[in-house]
């Protein structure tokens, strides 16, 4: 059991009994996910915005995939002790829970914390499912819409990181779920909002922020090009910088697609918060192919946070309030609408900084840390008074 903001080995500290630390509360977190894992950033920034309001929120690890699931569900139980009263905000994935996309592990977990007595929250990141082919997949799908059912059944309260509407195993008229968005994965960024139609750099960059393996990346790949390529027509100096999870590997197979384009390519692959940050915000857009916009995938959201008009496509989970910011949707597979909208970010200067001024707006309205945080007090202190849609 590893815990606290950077995780020691027993456990949250105790409540001091004689301050008033505001909402006190945990985050569980299980399996490790390499090279990064996006909801432990979730929780370290989510943390942080607790301390500001003078809230708290202590990190937790069950490590089973190093201790082994026995081992680990022992040490849970006797750092639990102290937990009684205490609101765990659970974090919940399949593969966070298990190897293999069959959670039992995690009802393991909740069992635990309900016989210590606290107040469980939910934290869902994983909402649905869309693949489906094949025996295997299909009862694995159904066994993750069980597994949700059953852990919101026995928490007190549940956040899930889409719109309530779009969750297709929720029962309806729940009272105990809400819907709060997540933020970026590195911290605020102060931005003055009355400059933000800023112009571009004098080389006009794209940014695209992750690319998927397998033959599902190859289909972005795709994306990217023809996009690019699209607007290398109108655009001259126009260079593409692609950061993050999968952008290393698949380098080589850019290059060669953007081969005699005149396309500069700039691959940079994992950088820290600091760096991705930095980044996002010298570009001029962003390209959005990695699935579809949706407010429970950082990717899309980073670009908004830093400034960015946006172009992607549109999904089942693209809603409210991810649909305020400055994006231009389309389709799915829609590729020459996905074109023509980097092109016109890119030529048309009045669409660019509205656009612009309407990402930094949504930022801070709806994905700052501070605005999640204050969501989360009101939920779990005050939620006879939250607003759930």
């Amino acid at each position: 059991m590893k815990t606290g903001a950077k995780t020691a080995r027993n456990g949250p500290p105790p409540l001091d009994s004689g301050s008033n630390p505001g909402l006190a509360a945990i985050a569980l977190l299980g399996r490790l996910d390499k090279p990064t894992d996006g909801v432990r950033d979730y929780c370290s920034l989510l943390s942080q915005a607790f301390l500001r309001r003078g809230d708290r929120l202590d990190l937790a690890e069950l490590r089973w995939e190093d201790q082994g699931w026995v081992k680990s569900l022992w040490q849970l139980w006797r750092d639990s002790r102290g937990w009684t009263g205490r609101w765990v905000l659970f974090q919940y994935t399949a593969l966070m829970w298990s190897r293999k996309g069959f959670p039992v592990g995690a009802l393991a977990v909740l069992g635990i914390l309900r016989l210590r007595g606290t107040k469980l929250c939910i934290v869902f990141h994983d909402i649905s499912n869309d693949s489906r082919s094949g025996m295997k997949q299909r009862i694995r799908v159904a066994f993750q819409y069980w597994t949700m059912r059953t852990a919101l059944r026995w928490a007190t309260r549940s956040v899930l990181t889409v719109p309530l509407k779009q969750v297709p195993w929720l029962p309806r008229n729940t009272q105990k779920a809400v819907f709060i968005p997540v933020g970026a994965n590195f911290p605020e960024i102060d931005h003055k909002i009355e400059n933000a139609a800023a112009s571009l750099p004098l080389a006009p960059t794209v940014a695209v922020f992750g690319i998927t393996g397998g033959a599902t990346g190859a289909e972005e790949i795709e994306d990217i090009v023809y996009a690019v390529k699209q607007a290398k027509s109108k655009v001259a100096r126009l260079r593409v910088m692609i950061i993050g999870r999968g952008s290393a590997e698949r380098e080589g197979i850019l290059r060669k697609r953007l081969d005699g384009s005149e396309i500069e390519l700039q691959v940079l692959g994992l950088l820290p918060a600091e760096e991705i940050r930095k980044t996002l915000a010298g570009a001029s857009a962003m390209l959005c192919v990695r699935g579809y916009i949706s407010t429970r995938r950082g990717n899309a959201i980073a670009g908004i946070v830093c400034g960015l008009p946006v172009a992607g496509y549109s999904g089942s989970e693209t809603g409210f309030p991810i649909t305020e910011a400055g994006l231009l949707l389309y389709d799915k597979r829609d590729r020459d609408g996905l074109a023509d909208g980097l092109c016109r970010i890119l030529t048309d200067d009045k669409l660019r900084g509205e656009l612009r001024m309407r990402s930094l707006t949504a930022a801070q309205k709806y994905f700052s840390w501070d605005s999640i945080a204050a969501q989360f007090h009101a939920f779990l202190v005050n939620s006879g008074e939250f607003q759930r849609e």
